[in-house]
């Protein structure tokens, strides 16, 4: 080598995470704003990345794995079910579905359940559901739905124009018709809305992507009341909210009312994906043989998995737990933000869905938050939303909130 020739510098190696997100950079579809880890253990509330390093798992899957990464008995009875019989589709009966059906309609009153596989599904599910039942009654006439500002519903054509943010219409345009958006929690604003095209209210008992901004007392009893009075459906999406998520089975059991319908995913099938309609016995004659369906709805390892779930949280002790740990969680919160009051602005939530909405966006607070090993995410643009399994300990939750202190006051 001459003296004028440099000798090249060796190459830095990879990370495993470096080389599996240039991987996934290559082939998946742009479509999702993902935190640059790639997770591949997990047990109860940590999980641990491609290059070993553990974090603490607040988030839970978006409120999905309520019962813990890898709970023995969710594997034990999916595994057995994996050696058994996976699929059969809905075109035959199968034991793992019957029976979750039966647990569903007994702990939540509403004598008819759907299977789907996410709970876009099940609320398109709902959304069907009311437009085929004011068919029936003869009033075809009677076709949209109130739905709020700031929900979420699911990312389909109906269930995203049902969604009440318009950044997530924009590019979709035209929307379907029949969806009107008004203020949440004002329920003089619903009642005005109520007109004769009106079939149905769809409603979540706390606004998840929204903010997590739970509904005021007795709004939900309103809804009743005004559904009542004018002959409309009250349908209730407890995708983020049911399955124990509150310290009831669901949310809307703290209002003591009963919808004419509700949706369910995440939490029911603690990861694996299954979503689910349930709904009165004079509603639900309306989907006859034919009229709605899903090839894998109901499938048996996702169905016997969710029987674990509701098995779990029908244990009275099991939502007190969740009660006392989601007070035990906002008491300290609101102790944070006492100390940090030009940080924090609000606590909220209920149970173990809880946000702590800051003063400043909170994408960069969250992505500090992960480098101290700590994972949430955003709900809304400035709340730090916090859905961790129900097995999370108060020391777990004390160790989340003094990472989230750490980052907001950095020596």
């Amino acid at each position: 080598m001459s003296p004028t020739q440099t000798e090249a510098a060796p190459a830095t190696p990879r990370t495993q995470t470096e080389a599996w997100i240039e991987k996934a950079k290559a082939h998946l579809l742009q479509n999702y704003k993902q935190q640059p880890i790639v997770l591949v253990r997990g047990k109860g509330c940590r999980v641990w990345d491609a290059d070993g390093r553990e974090y603490l798992d607040l988030l839970g899957g978006i409120a999905t794995c309520a019962l813990g990464h890898c709970h023995p008995e969710v594997v034990a009875a999916a595994k057995a079910q994996l050696e058994t019989l996976w699929h059969v589709s809905n075109v035959f009966y199968s034991e793992p579905q019957i029976e979750l059906a039966a647990q569903l309609t007994a702990l939540s009153g509403l004598p008819r359940a759907f299977f789907c596989n996410s709970g876009a599904e099940a609320n398109e599910a709902l959304l069907k559901l009311a437009r085929k039942v004011m068919k029936d009654r003869g009033t075809p006439e009677r076709f949209e739905v109130i739905t709020f500002e700031n929900s979420f519903h699911g990312r389909t054509l109906a269930t995203v124009t049902a969604t009440g943010q318009p950044k997530y219409h924009k590019g979709f345009e035209p929307l379907p018709a029949g969806f009107l958006h008004v203020p949440y929690g004002d329920l003089e604003a619903v009642r005005k809305a109520v007109g004769p095209s009106t079939a149905a209210i769809l409603v979540e008992p706390i606004q998840g992507e929204g903010g997590v901004r739970t509904a005021p007392a007795g709004f939900l009893k309103g809804l009743r009341e005004l559904c009542d009075a004018n002959g409309l459906l009250l349908l209730v999406d407890e995708v983020q909210t049911g399955m124990g998520r509150t310290g009831k089975p669901f949310a809307f059991q703290h209002e003591g009312i009963q919808p004419d319908a509700i949706s369910l995913a995440k939490a029911l099938g603690n990861g694996l994906p299954i979503g689910a309609m349930l709904c009165s016995e004079a509603a639900g004659k309306s989907l006859t043989s034919g009229t709605h369906g899903s090839t894998f709805g109901g499938n048996l390892v996702s169905a016997t998995a969710a029987n674990v779930v509701v098995r779990y949280i029908r244990d009275p002790q099991v939502l007190r737990d969740i009660q006392e740990k989601g007070e035990y969680f906002s008491a300290r919160a609101r102790e944070l933000q006492a100390r940090l009051p030009t940080l924090i602005k609000d606590v909220r939530g209920r149970g173990l869905l809880m946000g702590i909405e800051l003063q400043q966006d909170a994408a960069p607070i969250i992505a500090r938050c992960r480098e101290q090993g700590l994972l949430v995410n955003s709900a809304g643009e400035k709340t730090v939303r916090f859905a961790p399994a129900y097995v999370v300990t108060r020391e777990e939750l004390d160790e989340g909130l003094r990472i989230l202190e750490r980052v907001l006051t950095p020596a």
